[in-house]
């Protein structure tokens, strides 16, 4: 039969009928229950343990369904809490949760302990006092009273109720006592918990005994080393440790360093002070303190804060890169608005010689922040990231740390040089660990292995480097502001040359302006028929070479000054390197400039198709990549479909074999771009018509006949702008990216979109 009581769910807690137990009664709801059962329910109130303690408003669910119906003894009531004595009566099932009106109740069934095989009940019972008798007096976890019950001869319903409350077990095991009905299966689950804490116990006392043993020794070590140290002072043969420790302690006090790395020093140093100096051990600890003190933790630079200087400064280094240029005003102007701004991770992708390290430089001094560079090059161990644990002899911090010892700020502008040349072998790889640096989300906390304690570089102004975008993991690229430098036109390059590199080279090397004259015209025959290139290292090298004749001729036959004309470059500098306008000089058949996007930047290719009898073969020549092969064999099979098109019999496939050839074998050749450059090849073989000399395509052709778009146009351009080209045919998906493309080059040059081969074919050829 049900009957229905106030409720209180207890936290951690679980009352046996017949026991006493106080407890706080804090929660409203509880406080509530139990004024309510004092007033209207003669003391008598249920308690439901949590099945969790965190908690906070169980409901029926949250409870286990077995609890004991108790009486309360006494209460004593402070401000914020009532301390209850509870009695147990009887054991309980929960039926139905009610919500009251004074409080929440419990609609619950009495349960009685069952009875089960007296027999066996003796025996449990006999073994439970020849236990209780055994035990020593460490092990005795148990009352007097219960024991002198026991002599007695307690009720067995009663015995593991009474001896499970002094017991030592979980919350869990107490609930499941409660919830055990059969006296036997109670008194067997007591028998077993016995063996379990005598098990315990005497683990307990090995354990004991090993560390009263080991302190022990700890004193007797700590006696001798103390005489040992007293013995060497008075030989005088010590180097005084504790006058570096006091040092150490003193700079920890003198400086805002974080509590965490004080906290960190102060534990290595007792332990460098615990250990002689004879001991390998103290070099590796004091090298340890010295790089968590020498590490930069709350020294910054303040950021120039005029835009105007800041722009000056960037326009005085570098002529041209206005995007570039634009991007790091913007990072500024923001960061002076809001006072506080993330880092980005700027990465500048262009070919080699355009200026992307010294244009990190260059930001460096706009910021007026403290320069510091990581070169990735060759990099295939992720330690050298991240560092090596220190268990390992001659271990040391990883690049990034080491970087930040040497800027010595936790704000420098930080170049991480050639991301794209990073390796990865057995040792890990590098470019995961780059991840953790290059987050903005995660590298307020970046760990090293050697410094073992988290080090934030959100503040650190990170400037990456690449030739080629296509070599950065997706990973990494993602993480990543890509700012792309392209290639510079002609007229850049004289003016780069006259802003800087002559006056760079004067100055290497001894010279006044009045010393050295170049004009205009012989920059330009410098720049085309002595290095072909997208940047201007080569340039600079060629003017360093001219600056150093120049030098000996002063000196050697005393001339004041030298005026640099074509005959005198052809004297010091040789005949011309490169062939400016290297298209071809006549419209061929089976002849087609294509163009080409390399991590040097553009540059042109000519591609050659030819027939021979034979068996319907294809050859292809020239170091091709495997997506320039499926290219020639997608432009072959779309002729063969469309031979009729183009007034080519069909037969003439099956009696003759085709050669496809890319000169300059030597460079490796891949890329989705020449599709309709060797379909053109093609056609015109097969045609017997001309492709005319002054044009130039790229583009990527389907077997339907589609031109696809292609990347790296601002290059290409370029490239056909320095080989005299005047016609180029490009992807009509492509035309979005001519706004990129400088003016003088499409002043000199026709682009020509195209979406079909027909166009292509319509266009090309004679």
């Amino acid at each position: 039969m049900s009957q229905t009581y106030p409720l209180v769910c207890t936290r951690g807690v679980v009352v046996f009928p017949g026991q006493d137990l106080v407890i706080d009664v804090g929660r409203p709801a509880s406080m509530d229950a139990v004024n309510n059962s004092q007033d209207n329910y003669d003391k008598k109130i249920c308690l439901f343990s949590q099945k969790e303690v965190k908690t906070d408003s169980p409901k029926i669910d949250d409870i286990y369904s077995i609890g004991t119906l108790c009486e309360i003894r006494h209460i004593r009531r402070f401000d914020n809490f009532l301390r209850v004595k509870f009695r147990g009566i009887s054991r309980i099932s929960m039926e139905q949760w009610v919500e009251g009106a004074s409080s929440d109740m419990a609609e619950v069934k009495l349960l009685e302990s069952v009875e089960q095989d007296k027999t066996e009940e003796t025996a449990l019972v006999r073994i439970l006092a020849s236990k209780f008798e055994g035990l020593t007096e460490s092990e005795k976890v148990f009352s007097k009273e219960l024991m002198l019950e026991m002599s007695r001869g307690i009720d067995p319903a009663q015995l593991s109720d009474k001896a499970i409350a002094a017991f030592p077990i979980s919350l869990e095991r107490r609930q499941q006592y409660l919830s055990t009905l059969g006296i036997n299966d109670r008194l067997e689950m007591l028998i077993a918990d016995m063996e379990k804490e005598k098990a315990m116990a005497e683990v307990e006392q090995k354990i004991n005994s090993t560390v009263k043993e080991r302190i022990d020794q700890g004193q007797r070590d700590y006696y001798l080393r103390e005489k040992m140290s007293v013995i060497r002072e008075e030989l005088g043969d010590t180097q005084d440790q504790s006058k570096e420790a006091a040092e150490i302690r003193k700079r920890l006090a003198e400086n805002p360093y974080p509590q965490n790395i004080k906290d960190k020093v102060l534990e290595e140093l007792s332990r460098y002070e615990m250990l002689p100096m004879a001991s390998g051990e103290t070099g590796v600890i004091k090298t340890y303190i010295d790089w968590l003190m020498d590490i930069p933790w709350w020294k910054e630079t303040d950021d120039n804060e005029d835009l105007n200087a800041a722009q000056n400064i960037l326009d005085e280094d570098h002529f041209g890169l206005e995007k570039v240029k634009e991007r790091i005003m913007e990072y500024l102007a923001v960061k002076q608005m809001t006072k506080s701004l993330k880092a980005p991770i700027i990465c500048l992708v262009g070919p080699p010689g355009v200026g992307k390290t010294s244009l990190a430089k260059s930001v460096a001094r706009a910021l007026d922040r403290k320069f510091v560079k990581m070169s990735l090059g060759g990099v295939r161990d992720e330690a050298e990231i991240r560092g090596h644990r220190r268990t390992y002899l001659g271990s040391m911090p990883g690049r990034i740390i080491q970087g930040m010892k040497k800027a010595g700020v936790v704000n420098p502008v930080f170049l991480i040089d050639e991301i794209d040349k990073m390796a990865s072998d057995y040792k890990g790889d590098p470019s995961s660990a780059m991840l953790e640096v290059l987050d903005p989300e995660q590298n307020y906390l970046f760990s090293d292995h050697y410094i073992e304690e988290p080090y934030d570089l959100s503040k650190v102004l990170f400037i990456a480097t690449a030739n080629y975008l296509e070599n950065i993991p997706p990973a990494l690229r993602d993480r990543l502001e890509i700012i792309q430098l392209s290639s510079y036109t002609d007229i850049e390059k004289i003016n780069i040359a006259k802003e800087h590199l002559v006056p760079k080279q004067l100055n290497e090397n001894g010279l006044k302006a009045a010393q050295f004259k170049i004009a205009d015209d012989m920059l330009l025959y410098l720049i085309r028929y002595y290095t072909r290139e997208a940047g201007v290292r080569q340039l600079e090298r060629t003017i360093a070479t001219l600056c150093r004749k120049t030098v000996l001729e002063v000196l050697k036959n005393g001339k004041k000054s030298v005026t640099v004309n074509k005959k005198r470059i052809k004297e010091w500098l040789g005949n011309e390197k490169v062939d400016y306008g290297k298209k071809e000089k006549k419209d061929q058949v089976g002849t087609v400039t294509g163009l080409a996007y390399t991590s040097f930047g553009g540059d042109i290719l000519q591609i050659e198709a030819n027939k021979f009898e034979g068996k319907g073969r294809l050859t292809l020549t020239g170091q091709l990549g495997d997506v320039m092969k499926e290219s020639a064999s997608i432009a072959l099979d779309y002729i063969k479909a469309h031979a009729k098109d183009y007034q080519i019999d069909p037969k003439v496939f099956e009696t003759n074999d085709v050669h496809i050839h890319v000169p300059e074998g030597a460079v490796p050749k891949d890329g989705p771009s020449a599709g309709v450059t060797m379909t053109t090849a093609l056609v015109s073989c097969f045609s017997e018509k001309p492709v005319k000399a002054n044009l130039a395509m790229t583009g990527e052709v389907t077997l339907r006949g589609n031109v696809l778009p292609i990347g790296g146009l601002k290059e290409k351009s370029l490239a056909a702008h320095r080989s005299g080209i005047e016609t180029i045919i490009i992807p009509k998906q492509n035309v979005k990216d001519l706004d990129d493309i400088p003016q003088e080059v499409k002043d000199s040059i026709t682009f020509i979109p195209v979406s079909t081969v027909k166009q292509v074919l319509e266009n090309a050829l004679v």
